[in-house]
């Protein structure tokens, strides 16, 4: 079992190599690529790549935008459970969210048409380029997007899902209770404001803390939060009255961080109340205290996205994409706050500076590429 799904995991993986021999489309595409793991700024690289035929069931996109996030860092580097399997002198494309444009389409495909948005749906696609051929079978294809902006639709498939799922499937929330949350300005984070408030549920909200906390307080309150608080003001007594105040004590936290963040998170959480791990950008373990398993009987879980689209039907991965988008359409769930980076205008070393930099937190929002 184990060597097949090895062998399916490289089989993805290696449908997104570039070839060195030009097909017999005259187009080219930009790409941000990299041929061995080791950190983005030192590794990545920017190439004109001449793009394969268009196959009977391939299908010519115009890459509209494409997100930057932390497990796409994580590929590059080499620690992220699913590998690159790397052919010598072939470049790799990074990026695996975005949206693009049908331009074309071969003659035996009828899921999509010139004109359509679409979503890659698998790992076979690099999104950090200009335009890409790729399986139909690959794509989602988006139907009605008016309403939906391109940065939207480009970061609609790793977060939002994440936040999504995390909210609907552990703990039995009520309208009224409250969800804590560290990592609260992230791509996740702000998709959790937005979901919990559309549904009726609470949140507090932790983020480190910066010169510019106001302006991020705002931010996050105007898309719903309801308190926004530091690592450092988490257990002050103050805090903790307001958040006793606030409802029900917490009924799901939310872990992005891991560490010491994670373990004050943990502390706030009601009786069986249910800790859901999805990141570690401290790159510190997660450490409760034992009293928290014995006499508050909390449940602790982890959650990649990546396992539930794998075990989940294309209907069901479908139809969360609905969801998702019917709330960008309504205005309840907004586009995250995003810097745009051009592969026309920046130069190459901006556009591997910024990518390297995108794990700090401090940019102004998430890395979004752009044609």
């Amino acid at each position: 079992m184990y060597r097949a799904e090895f062998e399916a995991a490289e089989k993805v993986f290696s449908s997104r190599f570039v070839s060195t021999v030009s097909g017999s489309l005259p187009t080219q595409s930009k790409a941000i690529v990299y041929s061995k793991h080791g950190p983005p700024e030192q590794v990545l690289s920017v190439k004109h790549i001449p793009l394969g035929p268009l196959g009977p069931n391939k299908v010519l996109v115009k890459i509209l935008a494409a997100s930057v996030n932390p497990a796409d860092i994580n590929v590059i580097q080499g620690t992220y459970p699913v590998k690159t399997s790397f052919v010598n002198g072939i470049d790799f494309v990074g990026g695996n969210e975005g949206v693009g444009q049908v331009i074309a389409a071969g003659e035996n495909v009828h899921t999509v048409s010139p004109g359509d948005w679409v979503l890659p749906i698998t790992r076979a696609i690099g999104s950090w380029q200009t335009y890409a051929i790729a399986e139909c079978n690959d794509l989602l294809n988006l139907g009605q997007v008016e309403g939906v902006s391109h940065v939207s639709a480009a970061t609609i498939s790793v977060n939002p899902p994440t936040a999504y799922r995390m909210i609907k499937d552990f703990a039995q929330l009520q309208p009224g209770d409250v969800i804590i949350q560290n990592s609260a300005n992230s791509g996740v984070g702000q998709a959790v404001i937005q979901l919990a408030h559309a549904w009726g549920f609470k949140t507090v909200n932790v983020v480190r803390n910066r010169p510019n906390l106001e302006v991020l307080i705002k931010q996050l309150k105007d898309l719903g939060a309801d308190m926004v608080v530091t690592e450092e003001q988490l257990r002050t007594p103050e805090i903790m009255r307001q958040i006793a105040a606030l409802g029900p004590a917490p009924k799901l936290g939310l872990n992005g961080v891991g560490g010491k963040s994670a373990t004050n998170v943990a502390r706030l959480l009601g009786r069986h109340a249910h800790f859901v791990t999805y990141g570690g950008m401290s790159k510190e373990p997660v450490a409760l205290p034992t009293s928290l398993f014995i006499f508050k009987d909390i449940k602790c879980f982890g959650f990649w996205l990546n396992e539930w689209f794998e075990l989940h039907p294309f209907s069901q991965r479908k139809q969360l994409f609905t969801e998702l988008l019917d709330l960008v359409r309504q205005g309840k769930l907004k586009e995250p706050t995003h810097e745009l980076f051009s592969l026309s205008t920046k130069t190459d070393a901006e556009l591997t500076s910024a990518i390297g930099a995108s794990l700090s937190g401090f940019l102004n929002g998430k890395l979004v590429l752009v044609p």
